[in-house]
C-alpha cells in the first residue's frame, strides 16, 4: 500500500510503501519475534534505481530493501533526495567530476554543495503520520539512525544491508566507507 503526504517540511512529494504482513508498531513478542516495523529510508536515485547504473549500489539496495521489508513487515520511505540532496542535474555534473578522479563526496564539495545534504526530518514526519515512532532501520549509513533518534524516533535496531560491490562501484563504496563512515566491509579490506 502506498502512502502519500502533504504538508511535509520540505514541500516535496515523498512516498511510503507499506510492505509485508504486519506494519503496526508492536512490542516484541514473548517468543522473541520483533514486530517493530523494518524501515528503509531510501534516497531517490534515478540513475541507479531506474536506469540500473552500476557506478552506485542504489538499485541493488532498493531491491534488497523491498525483499527484506516484504518478509518482515514495515515501510520503504522513498525520499526525493537525489544525489545526497543536491538534485539530479548537479548529480550528473558530479558524475563528470568523478570521471576526472574525484570521489562522490569530493565532487559534491567541488560543485559548492555539502558532501551529504540529506535531512531526514521529512522521514520523521512520515513515520509519525504512519504511527511508527519506534522502528528497526535497514541501513549501513550511521547518519540515518542518528538523525531519526535526534528527531524523536526510537531506533530499536540497525540492520545492515548487504554490500553490493562490483568492479564498477568499488570506488564509490570505498568513498562511502571512508568519507561517509558507512558500515561497509569491502572485499580486500583488512579483516576480510
Amino acid at each position: 500500500m502506498a502512502h502519500t503526504f502533504t504538508g511535509l517540511v520540505d514541500g516535496l512529494e515523498h512516498v511510503a510503501l507499506a510492505l509485508g504482513g504486519r506494519v503496526e508498531p508492536q512490542p516484541s513478542l514473548p517468543c522473541g519475534e520483533d514486530t517493530t516495523p523494518l524501515v528503509r529510508l531510501h534516497s531517490e536515485c534515478l540513475t541507479g534505481d531506474v536506469f540500473g547504473s552500476r557506478r552506485c549500489d542504489c538499485g541493488p539496495q532498493l531491491n534488497e530493501a523491498v525483499r527484506r521489508i516484504s518478509a518482515a513487515g514495515g515501510y520503504l520511505l522513498y525520499l526525493r533526495q537525489e544525489g545526497r540532496g543536491i538534485g539530479l542535474y548537479p548529480k550528473l555534473e558530479a558524475y563528470v567530476l568523478q570521471d576526472r578522479g574525484l570521489d562522490t563526496y569530493e565532487a559534491n564539495l567541488a560543485l559548492g554543495f555539502g558532501a551529504d545534504e540529506r535531512d531526514y526530518t521529512v522521514a520523521v514526519q512520515m513515520l509519525l503520520a504512519l504511527d511508527a515512532p519506534r522502528v528497526r532501520i535497514l541501513t549501513n549509513n550511521p547518519d540515518k539512525p542518528s538523525q531519526l533518534e535526534r528527531l524523536g524516533i526510537e531506533v530499536t535496531r540497525v540492520e545492515p544491508t548487504a554490500v553490493h560491490a562490483s568492479p564498477a562501484n568499488v570506488r564509490y563504496l570505498t568513498a562511502k566507507a571512508r568519507s561517509g563512515a558507512h558500515n561497509l566491509r569491502l572485499p580486500g579490506w583488512p579483516g576480510d
